[in-house]
């Protein structure tokens, strides 16, 4: 019993671990999950410990961009400004409408991601993409920043984001580099791109939340794997962006190329063993 229960533990750990890391830096922590989950045992509810881990890593992102969450809250309620010049509130409407295709995407094409993610074969070619989207931004990036954004901007960046609920396609990346791609400065990028993730994380929680058995939890396991996620999120975050900073986000497409790889011969593996 006690063995089982220390297996679980490690795999709680290990699992926060991988989703820490893997939902900021531009990896996909899906498609890593997708690879690996099917290796490490955690007791419990299976859907309740996945939506713990996610709530792990936003609230790092809460936490990070303190100031902006805080002045979209303040912005309706102070500033000299008419109401929709005002920075929060501008901020606030174009993640409203960013959050809109994402969402469409996500509820339409919910029955497909869900078949992708028992799939670890779709990861060889999702992770291949991720590394190209990676290598094109070497020289990707402007000056824009949230003065110069509009409505259609958000919308596009809004579509990636539900796109990039395909494991093996990295979320971050994926809308860091589309950022990049309509001009915007690398700073700005990765800012919209982790707000942006605060209401698909937070909508992806409530459609989920009726599949948990709370009967089933594991409370050990579920506090073992948030507090991982949660402290691993906020290191890969405070690194991402500095990486982003530097424009260094191109060297991550080497490690989505091996990804591919890895997803290949678990592929393989699994067809010979079958």
């Amino acid at each position: 019993m006690i063995a089982a229960a220390e297996s679980s533990w490690f795999g709680a750990w290990f699992l926060g671990l991988l989703q820490g890391l893997t939902e900021f830096l531009p990896v996909s922590s899906s498609g890593h999950l997708v690879l690996f989950q099917q290796f490490v045992h955690v007791s419990g509810d299976h859907v309740l410990f996945d939506l713990v881990l996610h709530v792990g890593t936003l609230l790092p992102v809460l936490w990070f961009y303190r100031q902006d969450v805080g002045g979209i809250v303040k912005a309706p309620f102070v500033g000299e400004e008419p109401l929709l010049q005002r920075p929060g509130v501008k901020l606030a409407l174009l993640l409203i409408l960013a959050t809109i295709p994402t969402g469409l995407i996500g509820v339409l094409f919910q029955d497909l991601f869900d078949l992708w993610f028992s799939t670890p074969a779709v990861l060889v070619v999702t992770f291949a993409i991720t590394g190209t989207l990676l290598f094109a931004s070497r020289n990707l990036g402007g000056t824009t920043e949230l003065s110069g954004m509009t409505w259609w901007h958000a919308l596009a960046l809004g579509t990636a984001q539900g796109l990039a609920i395909t494991p093996g396609i990295s979320r971050s990346g994926t809308t860091i580099v589309v950022a990049l791609l309509l001009g915007f400065s690398p700073t700005f990028a990765a800012r919209f791109s982790f707000l942006m993730s605060v209401p698909a994380i937070l909508g992806a929680f409530v459609l989920k939340l009726k599949d948990a058995d709370l009967a089933a939890m594991d409370l050990p396991a579920l506090g073992i794997g948030g507090l991982t996620a949660l402290a691993s999120g906020y290191a890969a975050l405070v690194l991402l962006v500095i990486i982003v900073k530097k424009r260094r986000l191109a060297s991550f497409a080497w490690y989505a190329w091996a990804m591919a790889l890895v997803a290949g011969g678990i592929a393989l593996w699994g067809w010979v063993g079958d």
